[in-house]
């Protein structure tokens, strides 16, 4: 029985890799499953299933949370190139340092990186990329993709690194009987990974394409293309694209290639891994805070669509400014069905020719409302986009200042709804329960409101409003009481005066004090600090200037206690630093990460000036980034802010 049961887990596992792994089967699916049952049988008679048998690889029960795992080796991510010409300067600088270098090309896949260990041959564990450093134990989901091996010929400690994706058809095909519809690939990819549930993760079907070993105990790889063999000869599935490239033109021959092709594969891919060929010489090259410096991934502009403009909105903002919000015909773009797509203002409308029932080109990129890039063509029925005179909200003769309308009305119901929104939002007055719902059943009720009356509220006042029973109103009552003490840094932003966010709120609370000394601050003085502008400037005199805003501002001190801000600590790992955050972090909120800097002596900033001293630069960092590069500033990693946190 014991050679029986070998003999049916060697076979199943054969016939699997030729399926998943070569897309060539051998066996027809009825001939796998007559012998996938009767291993099943023969387990469950003998209550013994070893370890790299074909059913463990099915869903089990739901987990309660991932786990944190540290990587062996870190993984890195690439730093991008968007034109040729910044990858020309990537690879001249390769040349320089490697006269005779020659480099690979292989497709970028758009879905969730991964790391799979192996230990004396067998599978260990699969973990997400998270930071690099660290990421999430997702064995349990990763069991049920058959698109790796339990056992390979490789005895030592290994790390191995692929992307997780889903076939656009697989998609396609879930979808049809699916209740909730998976729109874009790269999400649905990283959903059934991320889920917590593992039979959710099989019925997506994800698969795993290798393309990098990232760490391996016993002996060395030399090149991209031992990297590629050595995975093909221990099963791992790995896309059927290499190009090895001894010039540029080879290089850009190679993306060019690429581009064509991509769109006409199965799997959702967004660019081109270039790397420097010869394993060696990389560690020469070396590495930044955040990148490898001997590879680049070059990303193709942003998907584009072609649609038709069925009519024009006009939004009307906290500052009065008028932005124009397109609805076009539904198009499916990067994987989502978009049906609006942004314009900046009328100037906007203006310089792309936009009109009413023509075709126009759209572009989507990272995950935000498309925008309209100009006008393809016009018909017959073509109409040019009305430039409006008057609030379509509230009937005020509207200004125009520059390419932009503004509805000079303070009382117009969206910007009293957006001003009080942003009043009670996170980091201004964070009155908690109030939210754009209840702002807009205040100023329906009230025509004019403005944030001191919230103060005067009563329960009886909100009782009047659907869906507040005597629990919420007594928690919305207490959430204002709460906020009557607050700092000043909190205070300023929660004004919501133009070009004044809460990194420019702190520098101005530490700067001038108190209220009283800002409300008469001068624009010179203000030009001092790193974080205003000639703009900002000019908006905060403007602000305190204007007697509507004085009588409001008057109003609110008398409702509340601004306190001034504790004196920033000066002590501590960024004592006497300058510090500016860019990109998302993973273990932190940018809040936060900005309240752990200055306990620990540190001053942060909103942009990179020379008097900047530090950067940590999260996922998809970006122009602040470049400009810190060119600048010289030292940039490190959320890991390597981890770690210097985790001292203190």
């Amino acid at each position: 029985m014991k050679d029986r049961v070998r003999y049916l887990i060697d076979t199943l596992n054969r016939w699997a890799y030729e399926y998943y792994v070569l897309d060539n089967p051998s066996v027809p699916d009825r001939e796998y499953d007559k012998l996938y049952d009767e291993l099943v049988a023969i387990e469950r008679e003998s209550g013994h299933v070893e370890f790299d048998s074909p059913t463990r690889r099915v869903g089990g029960e739901p987990i309660k949370g991932f786990e944190k795992h540290r990587h062996i080796h870190r993984l890195y991510s690439l730093d991008k190139a968007v034109t040729y010409e910044m990858l020309t300067s990537f690879l001249t600088r390769i040349r320089k340092a490697v006269p005779s270098a020659q480099f690979t090309v292989e497709y970028k896949f758009d879905g969730l990186t991964m790391c799979l260990t192996y230990d004396g041959g067998r599978f260990v564990r699969a973990t997400t990329r998270g930071n690099g450093t660290e990421g999430e134990d997702v064995t349990a989901q990763c069991l049920t993709i058959k698109s790796f091996p339990m056992t390979i010929d490789y005895k030592g400690t290994l790390e191995v690194q692929g992307e997780a994706v889903i076939r656009l058809s697989v998609l396609e095909e879930y979808n049809r009987t699916a209740k909730e519809q998976l729109k874009n690939a790269r999400n649905a990819a990283a959903g059934a990974i991320r889920n917590l549930d593992p039979k959710v993760t099989a019925e997506r079907k994800p698969e795993i394409l290798f393309y990098n070993v990232n760490y391996m105990s016993e002996g060395t790889l030399a090149t991209q293309q031992e990297h590629f063999e050595f995975l093909k000869k221990n099963g791992f599935k790995v896309y059927p694209f290499l190009e090895v490239c001894r010039t540029d033109e080879e290089v850009f021959a190679a993306i060019e290639k690429i581009e064509v092709e991509r769109k006409n594969i199965d799997v959702l891919t967004d660019g081109a891994v270039i790397k420097l060929d010869d394993c060696s010489v990389r560690e020469q090259i070396g590495y930044t805070d955040k990148f490898p410096r001997w590879a680049i991934a070059y990303k193709f502009e942003a998907e584009e669509a072609e649609t038709v403009v069925k009519a024009v909105r006009w939004q009307v903002g906290r500052t009065g400014k008028l932005t124009p919000l397109a609805e076009v015909e539904p198009v499916d773009l990067g994987g989502a069905t978009v049906r609006k797509a942004t314009l900046n203002n009328l100037g906007d409308i203006k310089r792309k020719d936009v009109r009413i029932n023509s075709k126009v080109l759209i572009r989507r990129s990272n995950e935000v409302i498309p925008e309209i890039l100009g006008s393809i063509s016009h018909t017959g029925e073509s109409i040019e986009v009305e430039k409006p005179t008057i609030c379509p909200f509230c009937g005020t003769p509207l200004s125009e200042v520059g390419a932009n309308l503004f509805c000079p009305n303070r009382s117009c119901p969206p910007r009293m709804v957006a001003t009080l929104a942003h009043f009670a939002s996170k980091g201004a007055m964070d009155i908690e329960g109030f939210s754009e719902a209840t702002a807009t059943l205040l100023v329906e009720k009230y025509k004019t409101f403005v944030p001191s009356r919230l103060y005067a509220l009563t329960a009886e006042d909100i009782a009047t409003f659907a869906g507040f029973k005597d629990k919420k109103i007594g928690n919305l009552l207490a959430a204002i009481d709460k906020s009557r003490q607050i700092p000043l840094d909190r205070f300023i932003y929660a004004l919501g005066i133009d070009g004044v966010g809460k990194v420019a709120s702190k520098e101005l609370a530490s700067a001038f004090g108190s209220i009283d000394a800002l409300r008469n601050a001068t624009e010179e003085e203000l030009l001092k600090l790193d974080d205003v502008g000639e703009a900002t400037a000019k908006a905060i005199v403007g602000w305190f200037a204007d007697a509507d805003n004085a009588a409001e501002l008057d109003s609110l001190l008398k409702c509340v206690t601004v306190t001034a801000n504790q004196k920033k600590s000066t002590v501590g790992v960024f004592s006497r630093q300058f510090v500016v955050l860019t990109g998302t972090l993973s273990a932190y909120k940018r809040s936060d990460a900005q309240k752990i800097i200055e306990d620990n002596g540190g001053e942060c900033q909103s942009s990179v000036t020379k008097k900047t001293t530090l950067v940590i630069a999260g996922e998809e960092a970006g122009s602040k980034l470049e400009k810190a590069q060119k600048l010289g500033i030292k940039i490190i990693d959320e890991a390597e802010f981890i770690s210097m946190i985790s001292r203190t």
